[in-house]
């Protein structure tokens, strides 16, 4: 209960020491989004890629994937960050050598979550209806070209919903890359909270979080309706702007109503002619 009075009786001057910190809270700021940006594209791209491996025709192929993945899967990424910061540099060379800390971060986090992405992309994929794979060989396209063009547009529409929950996963796990002297947001809210106290600072930290997901949100939910209105499953993105403004965590009726057109038009391009 005192922390709760003391928050609100030293609120102006704490509230004062956040303007007079502020350059090196968005220097924190603009750490954490670049670990997010960067470590979410290495996740995208290896996503992308193993995903796609584990459903090749070439048990070798599949079987690497497979190995990558469970490793990731199933290794801390606190250890897994760890192990690049100060194990590798260990190691004799030509494997040993020491990064920088932002690139420890980014790759890090995008080999954790990307294996967790590839599981998507792999699942994604294989939940586009088998008479898609079957209009590939109807029309005598390579496996490569067809996934490409027939395959992989349909699940990105499907695996963007899980892929918007592992960015922001990405975002909070981020928060591990100060432990590698990097000043990123949460290092910052540590510096504040030696002068404000942990109720300001904590607080602090939530609400700064919280925001940069939602423009995580936003963006997802944009490419989401995109995605959906490329293949005929839902309307375009300049009729659907109330549902790229929810905050995470929560879903309106402009979320409703994405999901009713979307369905509505399930007998259109993906049940008759999807491959016109």
């Amino acid at each position: 209960m005192d922390g709760v009075i003391g928050f609100f009786q030293d609120l102006g001057p704490n509230l004062q020491l956040v303007w007079d910190r502020m350059p090196m809270i968005l220097d924190g700021v603009q750490v954490t989004l670049l670990a997010t940006v960067l470590g979410g594209a290495l996740a995208l791209v290896i996503a992308f890629v193993f995903g796609i491996a584990q459903v090749s025709k070439f048990m070798v192929v599949r079987g690497v994937a497979r190995v990558f993945v469970e490793f990731f899967r199933g290794t801390s990424l606190v250890v897994q960050l760890f192990w690049l910061a100060f194990v590798m540099p260990q190691l004799p060379y030509p494997l040993g050598f020491r990064l920088e800390p932002l690139l420890i971060g980014v790759l890090a986090l995008g080999l954790n979550y990307g294996a967790y992405a590839a599981e998507v992309v792999r699942g994604s994929i294989g939940s586009v209806p088998k008479g898609q794979y079957e209009a590939i060989s109807a029309l005598s396209l390579s496996p490569a070209r067809g996934m490409l063009r027939i395959v992989i547009p349909q699940a990105w529409a499907l695996m963007l919903p899980s892929l918007s929950n592992l960015w922001i996963q990405l975002l909070k796990g981020s928060a591990i890359v100060n432990t590698v002297l990097l000043y990123d947001l949460f290092f910052q809210v540590e510096q504040l909270r030696d002068r404000t106290g942990t109720w300001f600072a904590y607080s602090f930290a939530l609400l700064s979080y919280y925001l940069i997901a939602w423009l995580i949100v936003i963006l997802m939910n944009g490419l989401e309706v995109r995605a959906k209105h490329r293949i005929g499953r839902g309307p375009a993105l300049s009729q659907s702007w109330g549902s790229l403004f929810r905050p995470p965590g929560t879903s309106g009726r402009s979320a409703r109503v994405v999901r009713d057109h979307s369905e509505a038009k399930l007998a259109g391009p993906m049940g008759g002619g999807g491959l016109a």
